[in-house]
């Protein structure tokens, strides 16, 4: 009897395990646009025409390989809008004995799915996703007993468990396990980004352009133009061209910022490799190949790699870790909403306008970006992280909330209270200042914390310090940050309270 095998967007892999014992004969693969998956949040242009496109190339090539296939399209005139609803039709269709399913990457189809056993009246089995590098179960047997989960520690034991960069003595490459202080260079003057690939657009690329187009106009974002890779050959040829080009440079510049230049020396993989496009695995040994190859520098493999082998797969595990409940996490108590200018770009201040701009334009940017320009203002303005976070996994390409999660409210916001992150990244206009040249051509002067040109993250930051004091003076890595604030003479505290104080007025009236 035949077997239903359902395929989600972001699981575009022929190693996906759900195919695994496939009968080509008797089993359906399915693939279905939904709706209610495409508006559950607005996403970006881009990002629904990227999956659309990339889920029927990927289609096709089961098809080309055999394999039986019933693929929905989005206007389908019987398309019922939801998984389950295209899911009892192909029930109704093929009369299968089982639907297999591969585990999902958010909580909430996860409990979607787990309600089938009972709703679709047919056996549902939900295998593990075998692509990531640790399973959920691996993750929580790391963490047992933890009194913190640092991703450096994790990621140690990723290196030694697949022996990525370690020498024949077991120890790692160049004898240092992390090499990031050597990956903070600021931008040198007129840095730019070399010549990227925009790949050639097929008959089904454009039929799903135009769809996005009719049926997502009030969307985030510019659906033109369309660069993206939307099959795993052209996503090879992505990673390649990193590799071979810009990976060399990468690690000086990962951190760097630069006015016009969405994207420097970054992969721009992690939309592909989130979708399953290309696997965790295989990009960590092609950039180990390129540093044995002499190719690339250590600094730069070894933060590469850490990315990907450290980062992303311990985010996964903190993810499923403390959900359903971390998604209600909120430290500060933050009840700000979030500004206009988030979806405009319309602000005086030209950092905030570049990454939004560059967000809106290419549904991307960089992890220095998103962490200490939007996530940064977000935190010192004590924004609501649950619209901060809908923000960031709507606008993103590569966002899913497995990953969009944790880093943002974590991360980026210290929501959890230092679940992820061992302190909160807050920084004043200095920082940026020093690691980008946004600051050259804003209304705001860098340099000043008081007066009506004053950039507003040096108020903002103190403030910050200053309200959340009780919260954070026993944080074993800001002591200084407080020993300096409260070494400030009172009359200097007091107007830099106020001059928060005007900032938080234009903030809510809009000439910020």
């Amino acid at each position: 009897m035949t077997i239903l095998r359902l395929i989600l967007a972001d699981q575009l892999s022929a190693s996906i395990s759900s195919l695994h014992g496939i009968d080509r004969d008797k089993d359906v693969v399915l693939l279905c646009e939904v709706m209610a998956e495409a508006i559950y949040v607005k996403h970006h242009k881009k990002k629904i025409a990227f999956l659309f496109a990339s889920m029927r190339h990927f289609a096709e090539e089961l098809k080309e390989d055999g394999l039986q296939v019933r693929y929905i399209k989005l206007d389908d005139p019987d398309n019922t809008a939801t998984f389950e609803g295209e899911v009892k039709r192909a029930i109704k269709a093929c009369n299968p004995k089982q639907v297999i399913v591969t585990e999902p990457g958010e909580y909430r189809l996860q409990r979607i799915f787990q309600s089938w056993q009972t709703t679709l009246k047919v056996p549902v089995e939900v295998r593990s996703d075998s692509r990531f590098l640790a399973s959920t179960d691996e993750f929580s047997v790391w963490a047992k007993d933890k009194k913190q989960l640092r991703m450096e520690f994790f990621y140690r034991d990723m290196r030694k468990k697949y022996h990525i960069l370690m020498d024949a003595e077991g120890k790692p490459e160049g004898g240092q396990w992390n090499y990031d202080k050597e990956n903070r260079k600021p931008p040198q003057q007129g840095l730019t980004s070399p010549k990227r690939m925009s790949h050639q657009k097929s008959t089904i690329t454009h039929e799903v352009l135009q769809l996005v187009e009719k049926k997502f106009a009030d969307h985030f974002g510019h659906l033109q133009p369309f660069h993206f890779a939307v099959t795993r050959s052209q996503a090879l040829m992505e990673l390649n061209h990193f590799i071979g080009t810009l990976l060399p440079r990468f690690g000086d510049y990962q951190d760097a910022m630069v006015m016009g230049e969405p994207y420097l020396y970054h992969s721009l993989i992690s939309a592909y490799l989130n979708a399953g496009l290309l696997l965790p695995l295989e990009i960590c040994q092609l950039a180990e190949q390129a540093y044995r190859a002499g190719t690339a520098p250590l600094n730069a493999v070894e933060g590469f790699i850490r990315q990907i082998l450290g980062w992303r797969e311990y985010i996964r595990g903190i993810y499923w870790l403390h959900m359903p409940q971390y998604a209600e996490l909120n430290f500060f108590a933050a009840k700000r909403q979030l500004p206009d200018f988030y979806w405009t770009a319309n602000t005086k201040m030209a950092c905030v306008a570049e990454v939004v701009q560059q967000t809106e334009d290419h549904a991307y940017s960089h992890h220095i970006q998103r962490l200490m320009i939007t996530g940064n203002f977000a935190l010192l303005a004590g924004i609501n992280p649950v619209e901060v976070c809908e923000w960031y996994l709507l606008v993103y390409a590569d966002a899913y909330e497995w990953v969009e999660l944790p880093n943002t409210l974590g991360m980026a916001l210290y929501g959890d209270g230092g679940i992820v992150g061992s302190k909160p990244y807050a920084a004043s206009g200095k920082y940026i200042n020093r690691m980008s040249n946004y600051c050259e051509s804003c209304y705001y002067h860098v340099e000043e914390t008081l007066g009506e040109r004053a950039c507003p993250f040096n108020a903002l930051y103190w403030d910050f310090i200053a309200r959340n004091q009780n919260k954070l003076q026993g944080n074993q890595r800001m002591p200084y940050v407080f020993a300096t604030w409260n070494k400030m003479a009172e009359d200097k505290r007091n107007a830099i309270r106020k001059q928060a104080a005007l900032t938080f007025n234009k903030l809510d009236n809009g000439t910020l």
